[in-house]
């Protein structure tokens, strides 16, 4: 039936064209912090820069529910991680609620909905970085069982794709410092939905969201530019079944993946519960983070790292659609102490803890080009000065504030605080606690006379004594025609 499609197509073919450029000018030594974070690596963590995005997208139905959806966009500009770089490439085909992808989009993989304007991100997977090209089954709307009164619905993805960033890696470390090549990438997540607001006010969300990094080498950057091979991670069919189900690795992997886990194994649980009053909506959700298997259950009778939100949509008014609040921990990262025993001295005893969040010994960290793949409020390797691809700190308490308006059908706004506490990591503590505060004022103006251009102008003000401090302007223009 798939082959015979094109045969039973039943409406045209529609066409999509957008150019969008932005740029920044700020002082200190990084642009404002939400310049950059949450925008798919189309911003520069550095001042005083700029970027231009062109693309072309279609799509076309066909009887019995199949659709296809194919883009292709080229992201190009100065002070970028990737200063060229093709940012989309995919091609969408589906049956009904049933999804295939395949190839670079701009996703949001996590299955837990956060506002994408207001939140400052997802524990897992976000929006942070230049996509990772892979091929994704998803269901990637909530799916309703008629058959049960549709008071229960899912949707979840299983993808499996390639890093795409050996080059910055390389340019970025510097001399004696270790990076990845060759890494490839594994995501899956499941997520129900109990509820059906069409008969009663309250619906509970929980699922969970489960990613890693596996195959690749490790290198080593040489005094004369040149790398040398360190670790070489098997790359065969078993290898992509132990990212699939995780298990440990075997005889041609390193002694601690052979101990835990093959790869850097992450994810989430996620809840969320939400509330219809009227025209009013509440969101509550919980994203509990877990680095390979030490939180991921109540092994250690606590859950103290993630991050707790709450959302309000407003009843339709001129000022004020949306309020979010945010706060996070990964203080904790069940405690101090590892230690996974070893022959001849206490070899039964395994204590898991000192989790080192989103950093790992071999693939070095959670990242693509520079910035974290998930880690919200949490800066990535790209605000490194040494050149290494870590985090610096990974043991941070936040809180972070969205809201939004739309005035008219012309004009909308955000406005985002955030304030941060950093400790640095539990084997590299900072000297002291550093704080960092980030805020982002922005409107867009999207003149119905003018209906295909829309016009951004934001406001950066950082402070503090982590990444310092940083004032600077952003203008961005963007032109859609179609859908």
């Amino acid at each position: 039936m798939f082959l015979a499609m094109p045969a039973f197509a039943q409406t045209p073919v529609q066409m999509g064209y957008k150019i969008e450029t932005g740029a920044n000018v700020s002082s200190g030594d990084y642009a404002p912090y939400w310049f950059t974070a949450n925008r798919y690596g189309l911003g520069s963590v550095e001042p005083n820069s700029f970027f231009v995005n062109a693309g072309v997208s279609l799509k076309k139905s066909f009887n019995h529910g199949w659709k296809i959806d194919a883009g292709l966009d080229i992201a190009a500009g100065a002070k970028l991680a990737a200063n060229f770089h093709i940012h989309q490439a995919y091609v969408d085909v589906a049956w009904k609620a049933l999804n295939i992808s395949i190839g670079s989009k701009e996703r949001i993989s996590s299955p837990l909905y956060k506002n994408p304007l207001l939140t400052s991100g997802w524990m897992t997977e976000g929006i942070n970085t230049v996509p990772v090209p892979q091929i994704r089954l998803e269901v990637k709307d909530f799916l309703s069982m008629p058959f049960l009164g549709n008071w229960i619905a899912l949707k979840g993805h299983l993808a499996y794709g390639a890093f795409t960033d050996n080059g910055w890696q390389k340019d970025f470390a510097k001399t004696g410092v270790l990076y990845g090549k060759d890494i490839k990438y594994h995501s899956k997540a499941v997520m129900f939905r109990l509820g059906n607001k069409e008969k009663f006010p309250l619906e509970f969300e929980f699922g969970l969201h489960m990613a890693t990094q596996f195959c690749g080498d490790q290198m080593k950057k040489l005094e004369d530019g040149s790398s040398e091979l360190v670790i070489d991670m098997p790359d065969g069919f078993k290898n992509y079944i132990n990212a699939l189900i995780p298990s440990a690795g075997g005889d041609d992997t390193t002694w601690g993946e052979q101990v835990n886990v093959e790869g850097n194994m992450l994810g989430s649980w996620n809840f969320a519960v939400n509330y219809y009053y009227g025209n009013w909506k509440f969101r509550a959700y919980l994203d509990h983070y877990f680095d390979d298997h030490s939180q991921m259950f109540w092994e250690y009778g606590r859950w103290k790292d993630g991050q707790l939100g709450l959302e309000v949509t407003l009843p339709a008014n001129r000022w004020l659609t949306s309020v979010l609040w945010e706060g996070i921990s990964t203080k904790d990262q069940t405690g101090p102490v590892l230690y996974d025993g070893f022959a001849g001295s206490f070899s039964d005893l395994q204590m898991s803890g000192k989790d080192n969040y989103f950093n790992h010994y071999i693939y070095q960290s959670w990242q693509h080009f520079g910035m974290g793949l998930g880690a919200p409020l949490m800066p990535g390797p790209a605000y490194n000065k040494t050149g290494e691809i870590t985090f610096r700190s990974n043991r941070i308490k936040g809180v972070h504030f969205g809201f939004s308006g739309d005035p008219s059908n012309e004009w909308s706004w955000r406005l985002l605080l955030s304030h941060v506490r950093h400790w640095g990591r539990y084997d590299s503590p900072l000297h002291k606690i550093r704080k960092q505060f980030s805020s982002l004022a922005e409107v867009a103006y999207s003149p119905s006379q003018l209906g295909i251009w829309t016009f951004k102008l934001g406001l950066g003000v950082d402070g503090g004594n982590y990444l310092g401090k940083s004032v600077g302007g952003m203008v961005g223009v963007r032109m859609k025609l179609g859908y």
